[in-house]
């Protein structure tokens, strides 16, 4: 495709709202009905992508058929569990809200993460509060994305230390517990009811890896995985999202101190990001991104070089477990007598 003009690339990027909206309720009612399901279970967190995931469920099925659940932890951020809940309440669904605190701490979430905090950082005050963060501004500065704890004291004192491979492992592995207990509990609400997961990851997302394998990625249907984050905003003002979600930055809520989705992973905002990510998909080179988007072609390179880096070692977490084929041709052919 890389004879695409980059002209084209804004209008690519747009869309019809109410066409895509249509395309998606077709797909919710085609896969519940295919799979022989009446209802979706969608996890709410109080931000765009559940909220949006939530309202399409309740335009294609009815909101007597969309259950919302609400699971804030410790480290959550209280504005999340009151936003989700606000939102379900005004889409008329049912609500399941569970502290899954107990949870985390009987399998040792915080307790490993904060040892790790403690080994790098020291002495660590009490009330302090954690995130992790990468140097900003990958286009403008082109500095490596290592990762560094972020602490700031009861007091305000802001120290930052980087990581080394073996504590990050140490932070990540025992934060995913989070996402993976929720997949948990989203499934014991979901066949309780004989009901699908409905999934909240967008394309960005998964292009980048930015979800966790069997945590919100565990789910039987996604329909925003083919639309990028600023296209999931174009569709969320068509719905008439509440204007706190949509205006309320993007953000993990994983950890203790508020971080941005773009402080934690992308390191760049999301319509940049997501422009980028079209042209490479599209196979343009960096000279004319740039010259679309108005940057240096360095910068695009170097985005594109993060994209690819990104997406390569994030692949595992898009596939089915891997395995040897079966020596049929079709492996998963119904059993039948031979003829």
């Amino acid at each position: 495709m890389n004879d695409v003009d980059p002209d084209d690339l804004e209008s690519l990027m747009a869309i019809d709202a109410k066409a895509e909206i249509d395309r998606i309720l077709s797909f919710i009612r085609d896969v519940t009905e295919g799979l022989r399901r009446t209802s979706v279970v969608v996890g709410l967190s109080g931000g765009i992508d559940s909220a949006v995931t939530a309202s399409l469920c309740v335009e294609a099925l009815g909101r007597d058929r969309v259950v919302g659940v609400v699971l804030p932890e410790r480290d959550s951020s209280p504005e999340s569990e009151r936003l989700a809940s606000e939102h379900a309440e005004r889409l008329g669904i049912e609500v399941v809200k569970r502290d899954i605190t107990p949870i985390l701490e009987s399998i040792g979430t915080y307790r490993m993460r904060d040892a790790v905090v403690k080994k790098i950082m020291g002495d660590v005050p009490e009330g302090s509060v954690m995130s992790l963060v990468q140097p900003k501004g990958l286009l403008e500065t082109g500095s490596l994305g290592i990762y560094r704890i972020k602490l700031t004291t009861p007091g305000g004192e802001v120290r930052e230390k980087r990581l080394n491979r073996e504590g990050l492992r140490g932070i990540i592995s025992s934060t995913n517990t989070k996402q993976r207990t929720r997949m948990m509990m989203l499934y014991l609400e979901a066949e309780k009811r004989g009901s699908l997961v409905g999934g909240t990851t967008n394309r960005t997302e998964t292009l980048l890896g930015f979800f966790v394998k069997y945590g919100d990625g565990g789910v039987d249907i996604e329909p925003l995985s083919h639309l990028y984050k600023t296209q999931v905003y174009e569709i969320a003002r068509y719905l008439e999202v509440p204007k706190a979600i949509i205006e309320r930055a993007p953000s993990p809520d994983t950890f203790p101190d508020t971080v941005t989705d773009e402080d934690f992973y992308f390191r760049m905002d999301y319509p940049t990001l997501d422009r980028i990510l079209l042209a490479w998909e599209l196979g343009l080179s960096p000279e004319r991104t740039g010259a679309f988007m108005g940057r240096d072609p360095k910068q695009i390179e170097r985005a594109f070089e993060d994209a690819r880096k990104k997406y390569e070692f994030t692949k595992h977490l898009r596939e089915m477990p891997y395995s040897i084929p079966h020596s049929l041709k079709d492996e998963f052919r119904v059993p039948g007598p031979g003829k």
